[in-house]
């Protein structure tokens, strides 16, 4: 089992910046991948950005050049630091973690809400 927990969410004006933090714990040997998702009332739950145990990135193209997913191996925590926020980024941010063997995310955190105004 892996437990994933978020923290960082808040409120923000369009414009401004936040950093969301997942810290694992448990079996994180097992982990090949972690991401963030969000999903917004209304809306599909979409994957913003993800990292491999190899570091390889990739972003959705909605927050390409504004997001960037990192990794502290020593502290088994996953950022997501968001620049330039608009009011469309706003949703609840869910870090997730997939298996070595798993083509989908198998372990979720509870979700942090990310508020922007305009």
């Amino acid at each position: 089992q892996v437990q994933l927990v978020e923290s960082g969410g808040g409120n923000v004006q369009a414009g401004g910046s936040l950093r969301l933090s997942c810290a694992a714990s448990g079996s994180i040997s097992m982990i090949s991948a972690m991401g963030w998702y969000r999903q917004a009332p209304g809306k599909q739950r979409e994957l913003v950005a993800a990292i491999t145990s190899g570091s390889s990135t990739n972003y959705a193209d909605s927050v390409k050049g504004r997001f960037t997913i990192s990794r502290d191996n020593a502290k088994n925590t996953v950022y997501l630091q968001m620049n330039s926020l608009k009011p469309e980024d706003t949703a609840v941010y869910l870090c997730a973690a997939r298996r070595l063997w798993s083509a989908n995310y198998d372990y979720w955190g509870q979700g942090t809400q990310v508020t922007v105004s305009s």
